[in-house]
């Protein structure tokens, strides 16, 4: 398979009940990574706004392409009407340091190699916690002969990640599109 939808859960008193959500895979509608946080709804926002659906506001870190960090947010259009619209605080990199030149992630790790420095690398416990994640579920793939779910070249995924980030909580919003300058 060459996709993977993941909820996973912290087990403390900071992150119990929040939906840690990663999702990968290949010939999807678009080539990205991104950290997403998505916040909950304000309270009270539906009668605060009547008809209008509000929408939830969350902080993007774009890692690539073009890298960027921005927050959709929800705000009062401006004027005598309360109306609602979403927009960004945007700070995307190749717009702000437009005279700078920001080099690939591989060619800053090939640079840290040559310096001697390691402070950009896995180290090895994390390693190790990472394969305590990522063992039972492959032996439970192997051992179930689990089939992997099908997806058309140039979709966002299957739609079963869907049905499980929705069930995590997640609100996806398909009819916003951030507009990059």
């Amino acid at each position: 398979p060459t996709y993977a939808a993941v909820v996973m859960y912290i087990k403390n008193r900071r992150w119990d009940g929040v939906p840690f959500i990663m999702k990968a895979g290949k010939a999807l509608n678009e080539r990205k990574a991104e950290v997403r946080i998505q916040f909950h709804k304000p309270p009270g926002s539906d009668f605060m706004f009547g008809c209008h659906e509000v929408l939830h506001n969350e902080l993007v870190m774009r890692l690539q392409p073009k890298e960027a960090i921005y927050v959709k947010t929800n705000v009062k259009e401006p004027g005598l009407h309360t109306n609602l619209i979403t927009t960004e605080l945007d700070l995307s990199y190749h717009d702000r340091f437009v005279n700078l030149k920001n080099p690939s992630a591989y060619s800053r790790l090939l640079l840290e190699v040559l310096r001697g420095k390691q402070a950009t690398f896995v180290r090895d416990d994390e390693l190790l916690a990472a394969w305590e994640i990522v063992t039972p579920l492959l032996k439970e793939i192997e051992s179930k002969k689990v089939e992997p779910n099908l997806y058309k070249f140039g979709a966002r995924g299957p739609k079963e990640a869907d049905t499980l980030i929705k069930n995590a909580g997640y609100v996806y919003d398909s009819t916003y599109e951030w507009k990059q300058q």
